[in-house]
């Protein structure tokens, strides 16, 4: 039998294969379909065009339904597409709906997928957005797909996929305390650039990523998509097992990929070498150090989105910003209800994470959402309106991604996006974090 990655392993147990290989094209089934309000409404009409109007989908208990784009606004159109999402689950009878304004409303839905249980070792997790890769950090194949796809799934349970080839990085050593996984993966994202994973699995390995926490994980596998990855991947350990003992009682298989695995590219980074990043407008890989950008004088920072809307996101944060006062309009948005709650409760030194922002002149909204991170209507939280200039957690700086197609949009850590907001400026968080110099 060949050796095979952790990506192959899973794909040809989904298959009912005993291997597969790089470019085979192979019959998968999903453990979970995720769609939100975006891209649910154009999925559900699909399937009920080709499968007809009474079908029903293949397995009422693998599909997850996360509204939470644009959901906080007066847009009428925007919630009709909520209303399409309550319709269809009214009569599917579906059971894992995360409603807007009711109490299972969760937030964004990749933060929103590992808090509810639904992401497991060793399954296969499709979803109607290209940030569904984020869930590869409990050692899963994720991936995006468009609304065909997603249909036909809702109908059959399968989809056709060529196994990606994989790509592994490799972490050595230990990450310096100033330096966060945005940093890490916009330096790999600046090294192979947002073509250089494209269609191939990126493997994520090494001592410095064994010591990530779960939500760092996260956010390495989060933006895998923006180097053009296929999907990200982590193995599991006792950190995934923490995670996942305290959020569901289903059982997984994990898998681990073999000695002398192919892969089609393999880099070892020395992680005490990395840095604070960024990377500049408009390009998730026109990266540069933070330190080389201090000229650069910013209108507003942003916190937030399934990238840098984590409680550890905000704790970080939390930690270069109390004590100070930004100097620019600088906005919070929690990525779930979860984190929303935290925001209250958590404590740095005896004070709510909540009440830090606060003192700190932060403009914070509670209901958690995508919010500004994908633009939205104008009556969108955060939203950017003309010519911005904008350091961001989230993960793409593309001309209007946030908003106004003037604004520019930085994209970096929340250490340096929380340095940056207190002076206005592109900042090296290392200037406000003990032992950073």
């Amino acid at each position: 039998m060949s050796r095979m990655t952790m990506t192959e392993k899973i794909l040809a147990r989904a298959s009912g294969k005993h291997e597969v290989h790089p470019g085979d094209n192979v019959w998968v089934t999903a453990d979970v379909l995720m769609t939100h309000d975006v891209c649910g409404p154009g999925t559900i009409g699909i399937f009920k065009r080709e499968f007809g109007k009474d079908a029903k989908v293949w397995d009422r208990d693998k599909v997850v339904i996360v509204p939470d784009h644009y959901i906080f606004t007066g847009d009428e159109k925007c919630h009709r597409n909520v209303d399409i999402l309550r319709d269809f689950v009214r009569e599917q009878q579906l059971p894992h709906f995360y409603d807007v304004g009711s109490s299972r409303y969760k937030g964004v839905c990749h933060i929103a997928l590992p808090e509810g249980g639904h992401t497991r070792p060793g399954e296969v997790l499709f979803g109607t957005d290209s940030h569904t890769c984020t869930a590869g950090a409990f050692n899963e194949f994720a991936t995006g797909i468009g609304n065909t796809d997603a249909a036909f799934i809702l109908g059959t349970g399968k989809l056709l996929v060529k196994v990606p080839p994989t790509m592994r990085f490799v972490f050595a050593g230990e990450f310096p305390p100033y330096v966060l996984a945005k940093d890490v993966i916009l330096q790999v994202i600046g090294d192979i650039g947002v073509d250089g994973g494209t269609y191939k699995a990126m493997e994520f390995a090494g001592e410095a990523v064994e010591r990530l926490s779960m939500e760092e994980r996260m956010t390495l596998c989060n933006m895998v998509i923006e180097g053009g990855g296929k999907n990200g991947i982590i193995e599991a350990d006792a950190t995934t097992f923490a995670y996942l003992r305290a959020r569901t009682t289903r059982s997984f298989n994990p898998v681990a990929p073999d000695a002398g695995a192919a892969y089609a590219l393999e880099r070892t980074y020395d992680a005490r070498t990395f840095e604070p990043t960024v990377a500049r407008p408009h390009s998730p890989d026109n990266r540069s150090a933070a330190r080389e950008l201090g000229d650069v004088r910013l209108t507003r920072a942003y916190i937030g989105s399934c990238t840098g809307g984590k409680i550890t996101d905000f704790i970080n944060a939390a930690q270069v910003m109390r004590g100070h006062t930004v100097a620019v309009d600088t906005f919070l948005v929690p990525a779930t209800t979860e984190i929303s709650q935290a925001l209250r409760t958590e404590r740095l030194e005896g004070r709510t994470l909540l009440s830090i922002f606060e003192d700190a002149g932060c403009t914070i909204s509670l209901d958690a959402s995508c919010a500004a991170c994908l633009g939205g209507p104008k009556d969108t939280f955060g939203r950017i309106n003309g010519p911005e200039v904008c350091i961001s957690t989230t993960n793409r700086n593309f001309p209007g991604r946030m908003g106004a197609k003037e604004g520019q949009v930085y994209l970096a850590s929340p250490y340096t996006v929380a340095a940056s907001a207190i002076t206005g400026r592109i900042t090296d968080p290392r200037e406000f974090l003990a032992g950073g110099a």
